[in-house]
Order: C-alpha cells, then structure tokens, then sequence
C-alpha cells in the first residue's frame, strides 16, 4: 500500500528534516540485504527497497526517538528493522493475493517466481530480528516481535473472515490492526522506547501509530473503489477482484437486502464474478453511502492520532506528525 503523494508535503519535510539519519538507515537497509551465498537476494529486495516508497514506516521511528531527545544511533537499527519488516510483509502478501502490481510496477512474485519471493521475505525476517538483537534492548525486541507475530496472525485471519460475509467491523479492525497498524504503532513505540521515554509518552507514541495504521488503511480500502489506478499504484477493484471483505463492503452487507446480499455471497463468498460486477459493486456502495460511511471513520481515527500527540514534547516533528495525520486521510476527504 503506497503513500500517495498528498502525503508528501509533511513526509518530505519530515524527509529532509530527517536526512542524515535516514541516510545512515538507507546504508544499513543496503548493507544487510547483501548475500554472499545468494545473488537473487538482493536482486528481488532491491526491486522493492529501491521502488520510490516514501519510507513512511522508518521514518516514525527516526521522528519518535528525535522528537524526544535521543541521540545515539541504535534507531538507525530500529528503523532498518521496521522497513525490512514491511518489506517481507509485502513480499508475502503479493503471494498470497497473487498481485501483479506494486507501487505501479511488477510485483516481485511475477518478475520472478512465488518461491524466490517468500524465501526472501523469510530471509529478511531473519535479518530484521539479527538487526534489532543489536541494540540489546529487551523490551524493542519484545515489542518488534510480538509486532511480527500480530501481522503474521493478521494475514491469517484475513484469510478466514475476507470472503466470509459474517465478518464484521470488529474482526475487519482486528485484521487491519494485524496487517497495517501492528507496524505503524510499533515503529513510533521503539523510537519512545530507545530514547528512554517515560511510560505516558511511550503510550502516546504507541496510540499514534496505531490510529494512524488504521486510518490509512481504511483510505488505502476506500480508494480501491474510488481512486485512480496511476494514484494508487494497483489496479481499481483489486480488492473485489481478490474477493476482500473491506470495510466500505461490510458497511454495504450490513445494510444489504435480499437481492444485494445474494450479490455479494455470489461475487465474494463464491467467488463467481462476470462483467459488469464491480458497476454493480460500486453502485451498491453508492446506494447505502458505504464510502462516505467509510471515510468518516478515517477521519475520526486521523483526528485520534492527532490527540494522542498531545502528550508529547512540541516541537517541528510533532507538528509534522500531526500533518502528517491530516494528509494520509486527505486523500479521501
């Protein structure tokens, strides 16, 4: 799921605000996605590592750990943990959905193979947990690994309830938290916890990322039916295509009549989609404000994150937190 441009504005400042430390995590990322024994290693992970993502995940810790005070470097550790985190996340998850696109280009699995990509995302798995042992910090260990596990049952769920038209707001949250928000919230808590934060501010920094985790995952799951595909990197109507229960599709089957509901059981449950199915997808959506229902949930967790700052130290980084907040839900508002 990329960041849209909208999302630029604060994340560059935060960017350059940020420079030589991101610099100094771009050399490790580098560094350790090398294998001597195995040339399609690094080969597959630089095809995502160097596809133009904004960083966003690593850059929250970084943005924590300044914003109060911290002035070593084993963030720099943190932060590379975190990205190679997500990175074998996404080499997984093309897998298991069978993408075709990511970030605008080629997923990994279809330039080369499904096994090369879940190896590889295996392998850096392993050297996440290699790069986080090194700042000896039991509890950043603790919280980045319990963050690995809550994804990894995430995506297991998501398997179950995905198609299942029982699933409901709760489990589609508890799925959102594993697969998108786990790694947000984790990456701001370790920034809190190598900076020696207090236990509030660690919380803060916990809220933060988990609020904004699911904002932006709610505006990836709205902009699947209303955005472009050059903005959003995948194709419009992946996510029917794929047969996802999201959350602007559970609103709908919540309100569905007798007519609607065999609609979805049909196209999502059954998996017996024909031409002219997403049309009728989206005018459903249309009819019971799935969308507009959606995107008010989107704000409200945004505005969440925003509140959740206010425990912390003022400052440029967390106003540019709090924008930041603002602008992953601008792309539906």
């Amino acid at each position: 799921m990329g960041v849209n441009e909208t999302v630029a504005k604060p994340l560059d400042r935060l960017s350059t605000l940020l420079a030589p430390e991101m610099e100094a995590v771009n050399a490790l990322i580098r560094s350790r996605m090398e294998s001597r024994h195995a040339p399609r290693i690094p080969e597959v992970t630089a095809h995502l590592v160097e596809a133009g993502g904004k960083r966003l995940r690593p850059m929250l810790t970084l943005a924590a750990a300044r914003m109060l005070g911290y002035r070593g470097t084993h963030h720099h550790l943190l932060a590379a943990t975190v990205e190679f985190i997500h990175t074998a996340t996404l080499l997984h998850d093309d897998v298991v959905d069978e993408s075709r696109q990511r970030r605008g280009r080629p997923t990994a699995n279809l330039l080369w193979d499904n096994k090369s990509s879940v190896l590889v995302g295996d392998y850096l798995f392993a050297r996440s947990f290699q790069l986080m042992t090194e700042t000896g910090n039991l509890r950043v260990m603790e919280i980045l690994s319990n963050a690995s596990a809550v994804i990894a049952e995430g995506e297991v769920l998501q398997l179950t309830a995905a198609q299942d038209l029982g699933t409901d707001e709760a489990v589609y949250l508890q799925v959102v938290r594993g697969k998108t928000a786990a790694l947000f919230s984790a990456a701001t808590e370790v920034g809190a916890v190598i900076a020696g934060a207090p236990p509030a501010q660690v919380q803060a920094l916990y809220d933060y990322g988990d609020a904004l985790g699911i904002a932006f995952q709610i505006v990836d799951d709205i902009l699947d039916y209303s955005g472009a595909a050059e903005t959003i990197g995948k194709n419009v109507g992946d996510d029917f295509r794929e047969r996802k229960l999201t959350l602007p599709v559970i609103k709908a089957v919540a309100q569905a009549d007798a007519g609607e509901r065999e609609f979805w059981q049909r196209t999502i449950e059954k998996g017996d989609q024909q031409d002219g199915d997403l049309d009728q997808a989206l005018a459903i959506l249309a009819r019971h404000g799935a969308i507009e229902a959606a995107r008010a949930d989107a704000l409200s967790w945004a505005a969440g994150a925003r509140q959740s700052l206010d425990a912390l130290p003022e400052g440029e980084i967390r106003q540019l937190l709090a924008e930041l907040a603002d602008f992953v839900v601008a792309r539906v508002a």
